[in-house]
């Protein structure tokens, strides 16, 4: 069974630093460059130590997760294997199969579940560190642009092709590298992720409207 976390899944995806479509043109238009803020952030030496340090301060949870799976997956090999041999039968009795698959189901929903509760410090401190070194890339990237003397930077995405000189990449790397060489891995106890605080945050504005609004209301 495997488990999926949202962040690392976005942040493995932008692991690798992105290498533009090299022209061969002898000449680039003065104040344009390219740059791919997932992968810079990525790429940082804060992310970097955050990700060698967390699985040993994070190694108790890691740890209890991958015992949990394994005794998870044990749970499920028997029945993966009924199910498929009774599938093959001559004569496959369909409502069985069907009750069979839905146990299946539901062992590994729940499963996922819970190794996700198991890992969720895990995720939660990955999330800390992709926010503290996030905070710190828009100053890296003006710092940057101001060094080049760039007064428009472009996506990769929105880039058919490049000279390799329009990079900007490893100049907004050393800026962040500059202004944030490590960052904290364990968060606050209350801390929570900043698309969490936004949504509560709204809740408790409509909430308040909606008291505002409510007969008597001021």
């Amino acid at each position: 069974m495997k488990t999926s976390h949202k962040i690392l899944a976005a942040a493995l995806a932008a692991a690798a630093p992105v290498a533009l479509p090299v022209t061969a043109s002898a000449q680039t238009v003065p104040g344009i460059a390219v740059a791919n803020p997932d992968a810079i952030v990525v790429n940082s030496a804060a992310y970097k130590l955050a990700e060698q340090q967390r699985p040993t301060t994070y190694k108790a949870q890691i740890d209890a997760a991958e015992q949990r799976r394994v005794q998870i997956q044990a749970q499920l090999d028997p029945l993966l294997q009924k199910y498929q041999t009774d599938s093959q039968a001559a004569s496959p009795n369909q409502a069985s199969l069907q009750q069979q698959a839905q146990q299946i189901q539901r062992i590994q929903q729940s499963g996922e579940a819970e190794l996700n509760r198991l890992l969720q410090p895990v995720a939660i401190s990955r999330a800390y560190v992709l926010e503290q070194i996030s905070d710190k890339l828009p100053a890296a990237m003006d710092a940057a642009q101001k060094r080049r003397k760039i007064t428009l930077v472009l996506n990769p995405a929105a880039v058919v092709s490049a000279d390799q000189a329009y990079n900007l990449n490893q100049d907004v790397l050393t800026e962040l590298n500059r202004m944030l060489p490590q960052a904290q891995l364990v968060p606050p106890a209350d801390w929570k992720p900043a698309a969490q605080r936004q949504a509560e945050a709204q809740q408790a504005a409509a909430a308040q409207q909606g008291n505002a609004a409510a007969p008597g209301g001021r």
